[in-house]
């Protein structure tokens, strides 16, 4: 009977200590889950080149409805004035959501898809944002820091064929004009304030 008694008490305390270090290692297990790292992220393959388009195999296509941008993950197509491409020397190519992201890429190709490198782009294209005609990304200017929102709901760069387009949308919406050239891996962070979603 004594020994009955002695043991309801360890039993107590044993389903006590377990209930603690169960909520210790949810605890443990949800602090880990937010420090998992994005450094690895798995996006679909480019899609490949169609002979049956005819078009030319660097030339700009379609925006495809279900491509994934590669470094945001968003549909591209749903954004015709914002959407962005680029092409790769076998032909395959990446759509893009923004210029934002094209140039993100662009910057670091092998980061956002492995199967290729800077060297491996033949063509990059954006979407003109007063016609979304294509125009060569490399030749575009983009407007900085205007009231216009990308798709993402913060900053980006709508693009535009001439100078004299993106000076008349500069003057309506504010701004900087920039050339390719002028967007730099700083200039592109500094339009996402907190980019951490991304890869």
């Amino acid at each position: 009977m004594r020994l009955r008694q002695g043991l309801v008490p360890l039993g107590g305390i044993a389903l006590t200590v377990s209930a603690a270090l169960l909520l210790l290692a949810d605890r443990q297990v949800t602090r880990d889950v937010y420090r998992v790292s994005n450094d690895l992220c798995i996006v679909a393959p480019a899609t490949p080149y169609d002979p049956a388009s005819g078009l030319p195999m660097v030339a700009p296509r379609p925006v495809p409805a279900g491509a994934r941008c590669p470094v945001c993950g968003m549909y591209p197509a749903r954004f015709p004035r914002w959407a962005a491409q680029t092409i790769f020397k076998d032909g395959s190519a990446h759509y893009f959501d923004s210029p934002v992201d094209l140039f993100n890429f662009l910057h670091r190709v092998d980061h956002y898809d492995r199967r290729y490198t800077r060297d491996d782009v033949a063509a990059s294209y954006a979407s003109d944002f007063e016609t979304a005609q294509w125009i060569e990304a490399g030749k575009a200017f983009y407007v900085q820091g205007s009231a216009a929102a990308g798709p993402m709901r913060n900053a980006d760069l709508p693009a535009f064929a001439s100078r004299d387009a993106a000076n008349r949308f500069r003057q309506r919406h504010g701004g900087t004009v920039r050339t390719s050239a002028e967007l730099t891996p700083q200039l592109l962070q500094s339009l996402h304030g907190d980019t951490s979603h991304r890869h």
